[in-house]
């Protein structure tokens, strides 16, 4: 079995369609979106309809509740003044142009969505969520220490947990004692379709793989892989900056920073 997930989009179109695309070249078994669909790019109630049109399962990002509340709020974490200013320019504009049926639909959306496998095609819970288990909006970065980690999976039972947010994909692996043995669980971030914060302009998504031979006490059977799909950058920053979005998201498209 394969399942495709990718998250924040961002409103960026053009990489949406690209990825969209290529997940259906490799027609996996279930795909699913892990929130922020709108914000930082002009395209926002698109992006919005493409994903009900295909009717794919989402999960509300942080960005996605504070639009769908018509909030001032995205619960983003900037870290200095010119990035606040920035972003309040950017949910002003989003709020400003969302319409009314996108925007209940994005106050809708759930927070978490969990697949728990029995036997087939492995034994093994799978929770997904935006930010984490505990808030939508709390980063989980790669460098986080491993006990601390592993109980943020212990905590939400989760075998495999899958999240967006930081924009910067990683598969981390966990292990932990199970009566006498050793068994192993997963974190997995799958990147940005729409703003990708890892230097690679490319929009990303991840595909899991799963079959008879997954098993918990064996850290190499749950297959990972981080897709990076190639858009058309140049005309998604054009539009950015041809819209009142401030300029520097253009740019950090262009650079993926």
């Amino acid at each position: 079995m394969t399942i495709a997930f990718f998250s924040d989009v961002h409103g960026n179109l053009p990489a949406l369609e690209a990825v969209l695309a290529d997940i259906d070249q490799h027609r996996p078994d279930m795909v699913f979106c892990l929130g922020d669909l709108v914000g930082y790019a002009p395209w926002p109630n698109e992006v919005i309809a493409e994903i009900r049109r295909r009717g794919i399962p989402t999960l509300a990002g942080n960005y996605d509740q504070g639009i769908g509340l018509n909030s001032a709020e995205c619960g983003c974490a900037y870290k200095t003044d010119e990035d606040k200013a920035l972003g309040a320019q950017s949910i002003a504009f989003t709020n400003r142009v969302v319409g009314p049926a996108e925007r209940r639909y994005l106050r809708l959306l759930p927070k978490h969505m969990r697949l728990d496998f029995d036997q087939e095609p492995a034994t093994l819970s799978l929770l997904m969520v935006h930010g984490s288990p505990r808030r939508i909006n709390e980063y989980l970065f790669e460098d986080r220490p491993e006990a601390s980690f592993r109980r943020v999976l212990e905590e939400a039972g989760a075998d495999v947990l899958l999240f967006g947010h930081t924009h910067k994909p990683f598969h981390r692996t966990l292990p932990y004692e199970h009566q006498g043995e050793t068994r192993y669980r997963h974190a997995l971030n799958i990147g940005s379709v729409g703003k990708p914060k890892d230097g690679d302009p490319r929009a990303a998504y991840l595909l899991l793989h799963l079959g008879p031979e997954t098993r918990l006490t064996r850290p190499d059977s749950l297959r990972s892989e981080v897709v990076r799909v190639a858009y058309d950058v140049e005309k998604a920053a054009r539009a950015v900056e041809a819209s009142p979005l401030p300029n520097a998201y253009a740019d950090m498209l262009r650079r993926a920073y």
